[in-house]
Order: C-alpha cells, then structure tokens, then sequence
C-alpha cells in the first residue's frame, strides 16, 4: 500500500523528497530550509521567464512543487479568465 494511498501524491512527495534531499546535501539538514531554497528558485525563474514560458515549466514541475512558481500569476492567455462562463462567477 503507497503512503497516501493516491499513486500522483505518492509520486510528488517522492520527486520533491528526491529535490530537496539534493539541497539538503548542500545547504545542510534543515528540510525548511531547503523548501525555501527551492521555492525561492523557482520564484526567481517565473520572475525572468515569460508567461508562457513560465507556464511551460510549471506544466513539468511535481504537483507539490508546482504552487510556488503559480502563486500569483495568471495564465498567459487573457482568454482563459474572460470567457463566457466567469460572468457568472462574478455575479
């Protein structure tokens, strides 16, 4: 049995465990550390990269992973948050 029992969790946890154990090998043992370390990175990355490139990469990252390069962003085509259907959101 997987540790969540959910096979896309299970995997994430284990390629993000996988990363931060690479930090971890260099910046020392602290496991928070290494998340800023990573998150840190990654916000850097979106901040040079164009939107659509950003979103590429996002599109490659872990799920766990994928948060801190979106917070904050919105997709690089405008259409996707000014459809028909956001109206009604609004309301």
């Amino acid at each position: 049995m997987s540790a969540s029992g959910v096979a896309v969790f299970d995997k994430t946890l284990q390629i993000t465990n996988g990363w931060l154990d690479e930090i971890i090998e260099h910046q020392g043992p602290d496991r928070q550390r290494a998340w800023h370390i990573l998150s840190a990175v990654l916000y850097t990355l979106r901040d040079r990269f164009s939107a659509d490139l950003s979103a590429h990469l996002s599109a490659q990252l872990p799920l766990l992973v994928r948060g801190p390069i979106t917070i904050n962003t919105s997709p690089p085509d405008s259409r996707y948050s000014r459809g028909p259907w956001t109206s009604s959101l609004a309301g």
